[in-house]
């Protein structure tokens, strides 16, 4: 039974703007670096460089152990309410903004020589600048996660806000991919977005960035034969995409010069396995069987890894309550519910994506989960081609 809507309330409706917080770092701890640098601590002060990294893979594994999970779900007839509240749609709008703001200001501590209004003397040395990269990085792959949850709705606004989320790391392309091809092959063989069980996360993150690419070209490119048009038209969503992000890049370049190319890359890589290694995790190992008919029996919560870490949720929009997004794929991370019939992952995305990076440790902790899952019949998992033909 679910508490009627007039009884249930968002107990986290406030923390729920928590993520906004990542992209303002870089402006929210100007006081304390002009302290350190005043007083000579000019080393202590470049470690901050790297609070990027600190923050999603120390501190946030830490707040998700010590909070822990919380299964609380709105129920069904609190969602029209929830699904119409400005709130929780202004913590999304109100974050690309931010994203801008802060990768613009890492772009220019990148590159700058005179950083004396920081009580800096000269430049950041190699590994801070890298640290910057970086750490501006992963604040444009949560800007991709943001882009996806608005790529998910109709609204005009939304769907420009989108697009721009994903201009700082040339991604644009990814919600024609995402919404027609990840979630209609979702755990297939077919899908180059659901991994495989024995496919360490850097096999699959050249498949799922060329395919997602691949993908999105076709797509647009018969849209545009359809239409009469150049598959180079303007109108073509991946090359729009290709011209937001120029034109994104276009004015620092001017301002900040050709050393800026270095930062752009860096960053714009470290977003994109960001995001494909949290791809990555989702559907690890899982399978649509096939019905007698040949045809792939539809999307159930069993067919994505799921994480009720309360902390991660609240960084990654509810991404973890992913069995709810496929079967529910308009509906806003607010109104997002627990499924408890769904696999779920031994930790909250941030930790586990630290685990994908490490193979061995990430098949340690998860082949097991996904035999299991399956009763120890590996046939009815999405294997790896070879590993599968061995088992044969």
């Amino acid at each position: 039974m679910y508490p009627h809507s007039t009884l249930w309330k968002d107990r986290y409706r406030f923390f729920r703007p928590l993520p906004l917080i990542i992209p303002a770092l870089v402006f929210i701890l100007i006081p304390l670096l002009v302290v350190l640098n005043t007083l000579g601590m000019q080393n202590i002060s470049e470690l901050f460089c790297w609070l990027g990294p600190a923050v999603l893979f120390v501190a946030i594994p830490l707040l998700d152990w010590l909070v822990g999970r919380d299964t609380d779900s709105p129920p069904p007839d609190a969602i029209p309410q929830l699904e119409a509240s400005r709130f929780y749609r202004w913590t999304v709008w109100t974050f690309v903004p931010l994203q801008f703001a802060s990768v613009i200001a890492g772009a220019f501590l990148f590159v700058s020589t005179d950083l004396t209004f920081f009580a800096f003397e000269g430049t950041l040395s190699g590994p801070a600048k890298l640290g910057i990269a970086i750490s501006m990085g992963l604040v444009g792959g949560l800007g991709i996660n943001f882009g996806h949850e608005l790529g998910h709705q109709n609204a005009g606004i939304e769907k420009w806000l989108a697009k721009a989320a994903f201009a700082p790391t040339f991604y644009g392309h990814f919600p024609l991919a995402h919404n027609s091809g990840h979630h209609v092959l979702v755990a297939t063989p077919e899908d180059h977005s659901s991994a495989r069980l024995g496919e360490s996360v850097f096999g699959f993150l050249p498949r799922a960035v060329w395919g997602s690419l691949r993908l999105a070209w076709d797509l647009e490119s018969a849209r545009m034969r359809r239409s009469g048009r150049s598959a180079w038209h303007p109108g073509n969503e991946v090359v729009l995409s290709v011209v937001i992000s120029i034109a994104f890049w276009t004015i620092p370049l001017a301002l900040f010069g050709w050393e800026l190319l270095l930062f752009i890359v860096i960053q714009a890589f470290s977003g994109i396995a960001l995001l494909e290694t949290v791809n990555y995790l989702e559907h690890y190992g899982l399978l649509r069987q096939q019905t007698s008919s040949g045809r792939y029996e539809r999307c159930k919560a069993e067919h994505s890894w799921n994480s009720d870490h309360l902390f991660s949720n609240f960084v990654f929009l509810n991404l973890q309550r992913h069995s709810d997004h496929h079967a529910n794929p308009d509906k806003r991370y607010q109104s997002l519910r627990s499924r408890p019939e769904a696999p779920q992952l031994p930790a909250g995305y941030a930790a586990m994506i630290l685990l994908a990076w490490v193979p061995p440790i990430w098949r340690k902790f998860m082949d097991p989960r996904v035999i299991a899952h399956y009763g120890g019949d590996v046939s009815r998992a999405n294997v790896v081609p070879a590993s599968r033909k061995a088992r044969a």
